[in-house]
């Protein structure tokens, strides 16, 4: 006799996010715009009802076992090897300890408290799959970037992924149930470069917190920052290292002043983060860059901000830049443009779908310099088109809402249910 679906709904997740904890700030270390999309599907999971548990690794001794974001949305701190000063490449040795934590956390419960495990990135993707065959409830994958794609699209000096990463990745995408991607060409990697059945691969765009970033008076939030009313600012948020490019900016600055000497008085090159990965090596790179370039008094560096200030340095920006040579998505350009702030980015990965070329920003196929210089000057020399940039930019960004993510991923874990003979009942949305 065949086996009957058994109606369930979903009441609680199991998010897994291994090297890098929802609670740091964003723009330094590990911690990206993964962070950001973790933490916001969560309150906007909670918002409807269902629960979610965020497990990582506890990186130093006075943190408590848990935080309660808010009410439904609960991190677990899981001691896992040193609690500091270990690098994200020495991890996969902790991952056995790490799911220990994972899985004695769910024994000290009454049995099914998960209803389904999220993983995000490969290192938690390996202590998904392990735990979805212990707990019997179905593994999502978010993958966030590739190993594959990474190694096609290096930046100069950049070290290759291992191979025990595309080995690691590749056990995910045959084990989890379903694999989200943030855009359709993100799916379509999963699919010609991983092998992931096309069924199993569901296509989520992320989102962005409107009611933080938004428009606001750009004179109101330079006085803010301490910037000057006439300056031409540009804009670069994220972390330092060479993956994102920040180089990009500064050797485009420096063409233009070359360009157009009269540029300095009134040029800022504003660059807000922190190193990371590659870039610790040289943690003041960009200064000794800016130097090289002969363009100090043009660069002024910040480190990461909270999402408050983020979204200031967006409004006092005449443009923002996102010169990366891959993104998965690209919440910075999503963030920049919610502001009415528009953006010259990279035309790579999920940058295409985040800015809307044209209407919204531009994109720079490559990195020449040259390139990019002459992208930047037109938003210098052309300040009514920049305007309608800027319309453009509110416009494209308005479309994407965590809530809608959110009530995305529930379809995705509604599937993934049915894929283990397990029908989830309704969620009210």
């Amino acid at each position: 006799m065949p086996r009957v679906p058994v109606a369930r709904r979903i009441n609680r997740v199991a998010t897994i996010s291994m090297h890098t904890s929802p609670l740091d700030q964003p723009g330094t270390g590990d911690a990206g715009g993964m962070n950001v999309y973790i933490v916001e599907v969560a309150k906007r999971l909670a918002a409807l009802g269902v629960e979610v548990e965020i497990f990582t690794r506890q990186t130093a001794r006075d943190l408590p076992a848990t935080v309660e974001i808010e009410p439904g949305v609960t991190v677990r701190h899981v001691t896992s090897g040193p609690y500091e000063e270990l690098d994200k490449g020495d991890l996969p040795g902790q991952l056995c300890s790490f799911l220990s934590g994972v899985l004695r956390t769910e024994a000290m419960y009454e049995p099914g408290r998960y209803d389904v495990i999220h993983s995000h990135y490969w290192l938690s993707g390996q202590v998904g799959w392990l735990a979805r065959e212990r707990w019997g409830v179905p593994l999502v994958h978010t993958m966030h970037t590739m190993a594959k794609v990474k190694n096609l699209l290096l930046a100069e000096g950049d070290k290759p992924e291992p191979v025990a990463r595309v080995l690691g990745e590749e056990q995910v995408v045959e084990m989890a149930d379903r694999l989200v991607a943030n855009t359709a060409a993100e799916a379509e990697e999963l699919i010609d470069l991983y092998s992931a059945p096309a069924e199993r691969v569901a296509v989520v765009n992320p989102g962005v917190n409107l009611q933080v970033f938004q428009p606001a008076s750009k004179g109101a939030a330079r006085s803010r920052l301490g910037l000057p009313q006439d300056a031409h600012v540009m804009l670069f948020v994220g972390r330092v290292q060479p993956l994102k490019a920040p180089d990009v900016l500064l050797r485009a600055a420096a063409r233009m002043i070359a360009d157009d000497p009269s540029l300095r008085s009134r040029l800022i090159v504003a660059c807000v983060g922190g190193p990371s990965g590659n870039g610790l090596a040289r943690p003041s790179y960009l200064t000794e860059l800016a130097a090289e370039l002969g363009i100090s008094d043009v660069v002024r560096l910040a480190p990461p901000a909270p999402q408050y200030e983020l979204a200031d340095w967006y409004r006092a920006a005449d443009v923002t830049v996102v010169p990366s040579y891959n993104e998965s998505f690209g919440l910075v350009a999503l963030e920049s443009q919610a502001c009415g702030t528009p953006v010259v980015a990279a035309s790579v990965g999920g940058l295409r779908t985040a800015v809307k070329d044209g209407v919204s920003g531009l994109l720079v196929d490559g990195h020449d310099v040259h390139a990019w210089a002459q992208a930047l000057r037109a938003f210098v020399d052309r300040p009514a088109w920049r305007d309608a940039m800027g319309s453009g930019a509110r416009d494209h960004a308005a479309a994407f809402g965590w809530p809608a993510t959110a009530a995305r991923l529930l379809e995705v874990y509604s599937a993934a249910m049915s894929r283990l003979n397990r029908v989830p009942a309704a969620v009210n949305l």
